[in-house]
């Protein structure tokens, strides 16, 4: 007879919520080759070789999550930043050492933080890039952990509220030192935040993100009865941009959301993602992937 004690776990901690994925965040570029020497070359992250391979658009892999940059003559600026986890800061610091002359002119700049590296790209998006840490960002080694919005005080709880009863997104308000924020689940290790600020907000130009929803008609329902679709886009997609109070219908924040079900075609599309350390001069057998560092390196 077995007198081992059973153990006892706390399943909640499991729990993800109705959102299962951030795929992507979307900002329309001007330039593809600024795009490239900042997103490529310097961060060290990998085009898709599969999926919008032309010049009309480019989409770039970070780990199971992307940024998409369709190309038009006027660009999009996240009002936030988006966070990357990658490692080797001591390599990232080199790349973008290495770019920086060839983005002389534009809105180009990196600085280390001690916490993270800011880098911002040519036309003003501010990517963090943080080593990984099992403490906070869970077991992701290459992915994008967090994206951050700035919205207007007073809003961080009406937006708790719309993620947990409209998306059922689980959602709570956190007062910390950066600011007030509304943090939500969105996937495994994947976080939209919400931080209050006095600053002044630029107005919004149509950046967008993607998130997979289980229950895909549900929170359809309920935007659909307020009034808040905006594009029904075909069976597996639908988008909104209105975040708003549930208690009273106040808008907080506009952000569109493309927003698809489990069932789409691209759920869980596997991504190739490069190892920015193996170069041509320092080419070995084995390196080209899933490795992020080598035994040469110094």
């Amino acid at each position: 007879m077995d007198t081992a004690a059973t153990p006892e776990f706390d399943r909640s901690i499991e729990d993800i919520g109705n959102s299962v994925w951030l795929e992507h965040t979307n900002t329309t570029v001007p330039d593809q080759v600024k795009a490239v020497l900042f997103y490529i070359t310097g961060l060290g992250l990998t085009r898709d070789p599969y999926i919008m391979t032309g010049l009309e658009n480019m989409w770039v892999n970070i780990g199971r999550s992307q940024i998409h940059m369709p190309a038009r003559p006027v660009a999009q600026v996240l009002r936030g930043h988006t966070a990357i986890v990658q490692p080797d800061r001591a390599a990232l610091l080199k790349r973008l050492e290495y770019v920086a002359p060839k983005l002389a002119g534009t809105h180009f700049a990196y600085k280390d933080c001690g916490d993270y590296v800011e880098a911002t790209c040519p036309w003003g998006n501010k990517i963090r890039v943080y080593e990984p840490d099992t403490k906070r960002f869970g077991d992701v080694i290459l992915g994008m952990p967090y994206v951050e919005f700035n919205v207007p005080p007073q809003t961080a709880e009406g937006i708790s509220r719309f993620y947990s009863q409209v998306i059922k997104a689980p959602a709570h308000v956190v007062d910390q030192p950066e600011g007030r924020a509304a943090r939500v689940k969105v996937g495994h290790n994947q976080h939209l935040v919400f931080r209050e600020t006095s600053d002044p907000i630029p107005e919004y130009d149509g950046h967008h993100l993607q998130i997979y929803i289980a229950d895909f008609s549900g929170p359809h329902r309920w935007l659909k009865e307020h009034g808040l679709i905006t594009e029904e886009s075909d069976q597996f997609q639908y988008r909104f941009k209105d975040i708003v109070d549930p208690q009273n219908g106040a808008v907080l924040y506009r952000i569109e959301h493309e927003v698809r079900s489990i069932t789409h075609p691209l759920y869980a599309r596997p991504l190739v993602n490069r190892n920015p350390v193996q170069t041509n001069r320092n080419y070995r057998p084995g390196y080209d992937s899933g490795y992020w560092s080598t035994p040469h390196e110094s």
